[in-house]
């Protein structure tokens, strides 16, 4: 089995390739926000610890951590950001090693997939074989972001400054897939990318 981590600027369309990936390979695809989201339910050690830092008053009527609640709350607080990002990303962390573990020994699938937007910065290319960089122009990105998701020049401004720049990416990814034209040339970089061995 063949572990791959795909990361890659916001509006890059890391989304686009990934879709191709799990309908055209055997693959188990992981999203780390939604890990991570998942991880933040009740049950689990990551949701008792957050609400332990943070309160109950967190919480929606369900008693589920409320996002935009959670989101207010840190990004004001350098402090608490780091000890809540100290609790989600070693337990996603975890989570993927005994998840890599597991899809090894069961024999399949061919390959296993990681989407993440800090795989560089939480040092994945110790644990997976090979990371790609899914590279989008700044341009590019920006019209992608207003159009599908409404964004503001604003706030993609304030995204694309918090993010790692093209020579980072560069120097950790074993591959770049160019994504600035029709979807059908970024596949075919797929294909060629997985066909090596």
């Amino acid at each position: 089995m063949r572990s791959i981590g795909v990361t890659g600027g916001v509006g890059c369309g890391k989304s686009v390739i990934l879709n191709y990936i799990s309908e055209h390979y055997d693959a188990r695809i992981i999203y780390a926000d939604r890990l991570a989201y998942e991880l933040e339910s009740p049950g689990h050690d990551c949701y008792d610890r957050i609400v332990s830092l943070l309160g109950d008053d967190i919480l929606d009527p369900e008693g589920y951590i409320d996002k935009h609640i959670m989101a207010d709350r840190i990004f004001g607080d350098p402090v608490l950001l780091t000890e809540v990002n100290g609790i989600i990303h070693p337990a996603v962390k975890e989570y993927i090693c005994a998840e890599i573990e597991r899809q090894r020994e069961a024999g399949h699938p061919e390959f296993f997939v990681l989407e993440a937007a800090l795989l560089i910065e939480e040092k994945y290319y110790d644990i997976l074989d090979e990371l790609w960089y899914v590279r989008t122009d700044a341009d590019i990105r920006r019209q992608r972001l207003k159009a599908n998701r409404g964004y503001s020049d604003e706030k993609t401004d304030s995204i694309m400054a918090a993010q790692l720049d093209d020579a980072t990416y560069m120097k950790y990814c074993k591959y770049v897939i160019d994504n600035n034209g029709d979807p059908e040339a970024a596949f075919s970089q797929v294909d060629l990318i997985l066909m090596r061995k």
